[in-house]
């Protein structure tokens, strides 16, 4: 079969999705595929990583069996755990590992595993109550990167995982804050508040430390290429695959006229991303739109080439300074690396 090859423009796709590929396609990013609890490397230098790591492996059921409490002793029994466990820590610390390791690690008949935004994307395409009965009965619900970025959203998820817990459903999660903490500096209004305290009481939250493994080969700054490096770069990769060309604001433009959920099939057959002209963002929806799309090619681990101001840079000060921060600092993680990807 010959491999498709040559240049697209991201901003003519309007790619569709339906529920059943939403559904297909909850299982772990392909870059975590065979992750296992053995190839996660916990650094001695943070404990709280191999203690999450042995948590997890509790979580998920292949612990090995508790120490007896003399010789004739019987073994010791380990503390019940919640139904839901909550892995917070900083960016690029393998916390969508240890969860993709639970996935693996754990012998469920129905398990999914997918981004806060694409269950409620699946509850937006086939309705609450028939994404529940989807749901119900399922063994464990994998959340990666719980973050309540919208009010509406926050009392459907946790109205759906009350029910899923009801029901029987382990759950867990992953993110940047801690789950009593989700949503503060975004909304304030009461009823959400008391919503999020109780679905905290649902998780075990796990602490984990670390450096950005992102970080550890390559400098704090995101790659940007002259036009001349640039264009070299995109035919080189044409040449082998298919490599897509944008205007950077005619792609932000156009990510406002595609769901996000669908963002991953914009990039589907895509093996490198152009993108010309790259320059600060003023608008907080656009920006939030692009760390979806970032988060979309990070997954499918698509290398960046860009021209204009460096892509770590396009989150202005005020963005940093406000309650999207961590979100905006994760997604300047993943750009670094991203612009690196396959330059070295």
């Amino acid at each position: 079969m010959t491999q498709a090859t040559g240049i697209v423009h991201l901003a003519d796709r309007t790619p569709q999705v339906s529920g059943d590929e939403m559904v297909a396609a909850l299982v772990p990013p392909p870059q975590f595929d065979h992750a296992t609890f053995d190839t996660y490397r916990a650094d001695p230098a943070h404990p709280s990583q191999q203690e999450a790591k042995d948590l997890l492996t509790r979580f998920a059921g292949v612990a090995a069996a508790p120490k007896r409490g003399g010789f004739f002793g019987r073994a010791k029994r380990a503390p019940e755990m919640k139904p839901g466990v909550y892995l917070d820590g900083g960016f690029g610390v393998g916390k969508t590992h240890l969860l993709a390791a639970v996935f693996h690690a754990m012998p469920a008949r129905r398990k999914y595993f997918g981004s806060f935004i694409e269950y409620t994307a699946l509850v937006g395409a086939l309705g609450y109550k028939a994404t529940v009965e989807l749901f119900r009965g399922s063994d464990l619900l994998c959340i990666d990167e719980f973050e309540l970025d919208d009010p509406g959203d926050t009392m459907v998820m946790t109205r759906l995982l009350g029910e899923l817990v009801a029901s029987g459903t382990r759950l867990a999660a992953t993110s940047n804050t801690p789950p009593n903490a989700l949503g503060e500096g975004r909304f304030a209004a009461q009823d959400f508040l008391r919503e999020i305290h109780a679905m905290a009481a649902s998780f075990e939250t796990i602490r984990i430390d670390g450096v950005d493994y992102r970080q550890r080969a390559i400098d704090g700054h995101a790659t940007t290429l002259s036009t001349r490096d640039y264009e070299a770069a995109i035919h080189d990769a044409a040449a082998r695959g298919v490599a897509s060309d944008d205007a950077f604001t005619e792609l932000v433009d156009h990510l406002a006229r595609v769901h996000p959920s669908r963002y991953i099939r914009l990039v589907d057959g895509v093996e490198a991303i152009g993108l010309r002209d790259v320059s600060e963002l003023s608008d907080q929806s656009s920006a939030l739109r692009l760390v979806a799309f970032i988060d979309r090619a990070y997954d499918a681990q698509i290398p960046v080439r860009a021209t204009g101001i460096p892509l770590d840079q396009v989150f202005g000060a005020e963005m940093l300074a406000g309650g999207y921060r961590k979100k905006y600092l994760r997604a300047v993680s993943r750009l670094v690396a991203l612009t690196h990807e396959g330059s070295r």
